[in-house]
């Protein structure tokens, strides 16, 4: 059995890792309370300015189609992993970079695929085994549509000019602090609405459809990209949070039985202190 000070010093050790790892769970608590808000008044918004234009892009003939419409023959492709800049979140970064591998080596064998990372875990990890043509870790200190707005145009540029023939979005979608879906994106080409496309007799478009496209296209995959990132965010906190508090569960656990494992060593100590005396008292008698 380990001495008292052993035991004293690891008891010590555990109970400074729980207050660490509570506080941790507290800060992420609160954090992701207006991080879940953001996301959840976000997304109504998002999905259906994405059903609008893919509606009225499915309406229009094929040569009158957007350049972010243009739907050549895939051979370079660009996939945007979107993870956190800090650890301790569980499986909340392992997720998206094995997924992100998985769809390098299987989904899009025999092609060209780069990577963009958004978020300091996808960079150190990625450009170990791929190539990493961006990182926007930054993005985070000042999480905005106007920052993000940036990145969403770099990859509309990268599109437009032929430098990647596809591109995909992987993040955490947001479902509760418990729950976060890996998800894959298609962001360039924008895929067409399958099936029937939207009465849009019913409505009466100034100016036209195409120039709207051509307006709303932009700010579309502008708010797509955001709301990624926005619910990679909100997964982070709620993943940290669990982590967390699994975590502090389990070195309460242990603290707990550190100190019966030292109170019975202390006994046992006490117990021997005594019989050494009772001992020795019977040997000065005899």
């Amino acid at each position: 059995m380990a001495n008292l000070k052993e035991i004293r010093n690891r008891i010590a050790s555990v109970s400074s890792t729980m207050q660490i790892t509570s506080a941790m769970k507290m800060v992420s608590a609160a954090k992701l309370k207006k991080a879940q808000d953001a996301i959840t008044a976000m997304r109504p918004y998002s999905d259906k300015l994405t059903e609008l234009l893919q509606s009225l892009s499915a309406s229009l003939d094929s040569d009158a189609g957007s350049k972010f419409s243009d739907n050549r023959e895939v051979k370079k492709v660009l996939i945007v992993a979107i993870t956190s800049n800090r650890g301790l979140c569980g499986a909340f970064n392992t997720n998206i970079l094995k997924h992100s591998a998985f769809l390098a080596k299987e989904t899009y064998a025999g092609k060209q695929v780069d990577f963009m990372a958004i978020g300091k875990k996808a960079n150190d990890i990625l450009s170990k085994r791929f190539k990493v043509v961006g990182n926007h870790s930054k993005v985070y200190d000042d999480l905005t549509f106007d920052n993000v707005s940036e990145i969403a145009e770099d990859l509309m540029e990268l599109f437009v000019n032929g430098s990647y023939d596809k591109i995909d979005i992987v993040y955490n979608k947001f479902k509760n602090a418990a729950t976060q879906i890996v998800m894959t994106e298609q962001f360039l080409p924008i895929v067409p609405l399958e099936g029937e496309a939207t009465n849009n007799a019913d409505y009466i478009f100034e100016p036209s459809k195409l120039e709207i496209i051509e307006e709303l296209i932009p700010k579309s995959l502008k708010t797509q990209l955001y709301k990624g990132i926005r619910d990679s965010f909100a997964s982070e906190h709620g993943a940290r949070m669990t982590a967390m508090h699994k975590a502090t569960d389990n070195a309460t656990e242990l603290r707990n039985q550190l100190k019966l494992t030292y109170n019975k060593a202390r006994q046992a100590a006490i117990t021997n202190e005594i019989l050494e005396i009772v001992g020795g008292a019977e040997a000065l008698n005899n």
